[in-house]
Formats: C-alpha cells, sequence, structure tokens
C-alpha cells in the first residue's frame, strides 16, 4: 500500500527535489505558508509543482518513500518558523 502524504499546512509550494540526492533528504517537497515553512523528505513521488497552492490537511503533496539516506520507509518532517526549526507536534493535531 503506497500511504499519501498531506500538507500540514496551507501555503504554496517553493521547492519541489525529484531523483537527486538534495543533502540526504531524497525527493523532498517545501512549503512555504508566511511565516511558517515545512519540509517532507525521503518521498517515493510528488503530487505537486513549484508555485501550486496546498490546503493543509487535504492536499496530497506526495507518498511515503525511501529516497535519499534511509534505512526504512518514512516522511522526514519538518516545521521552520521565521527560518529556524520549532516542533512539528502542533501541526499534526
Amino acid at each position: 500500500m503506497i500511504t499519501p502524504i498531506v500538507a500540514a499546512q496551507d501555503g504554496v509550494i517553493s521547492r519541489v527535489s525529484v531523483g537527486t540526492w538534495d543533502g540526504g533528504y531524497g525527493t523532498s517537497v517545501y512549503i512555504s505558508g508566511g511565516t511558517y515553512g515545512s519540509h517532507y523528505a525521503h518521498m517515493s513521488g510528488v503530487n505537486v509543482s513549484a508555485g501550486d497552492k496546498v490546503t493543509a490537511g487535504k492536499t496530497v503533496i506526495g507518498w511515503i518513500g525511501m529516497t535519499g539516506r534511509t534505512t526504512g520507509s518514512h516522511v522526514h518532517f519538518e516545521i521552520s518558523r521565521n527560518g529556524s526549526l520549532i516542533d512539528p507536534l502542533p501541526f499534526l493535531q
């Protein structure tokens, strides 16, 4: 089964990296949403392009994968505020 990944925030796709190493992250999607940004990595494929608008909890941005440097299927998920990483848990609840 291919597990979809949905956007954790409203925003715009700022960058998509497919088929590259991307610093060990492999296939990645980056979302900009004003003060906050989010990064999803190790994806098996993407469903969005740079410039696409996304809706939190609704837009499927891609699927769980094993690209880049990883030992198993998962999504690497980060949230940043003004360029600094913050706890992503509140965005998932």
